[in-house]
């Protein structure tokens, strides 16, 4: 059975010839050829989102420079060196 569906897709002439040349270079069906350009695309998209996810996270948080990057790292670590030390078995030394 097969697990793939063909598709009909319309080019401009320039970026067929381009498809082609770029396919027969590299070893490629034009299939895997397309393939391979959405997956890319799929991939930059998901990265653009989570970039605006990220970017707006940190605004709510405050964080706009890299000194305050630096600043929430450092808190961070602090806060977790507190919790990690009284989390320890009183007269064992940490490994």
């Amino acid at each position: 059975m097969r697990t793939t569906k063909a598709i009909s897709i319309t080019l401009p002439e320039p970026m067929l010839d381009s498809a082609k040349a770029r396919a027969k270079k590299e070893n490629r069906t034009m299939s895997e050829l397309v393939r391979e350009a959405l997956r890319r695309y799929e991939a930059s998209q998901w990265l653009a989102e989570m970039q605006a996810y990220g970017k707006g996270r940190a605004a709510a948080a405050g964080v706009l420079t890299e000194e305050d990057v630096d600043r929430v790292v450092h808190e961070a670590r602090k806060e977790r060196r507190k919790i990690s030390a009284k989390s320890r078995i009183p007269g064992r030394r940490a490994s």
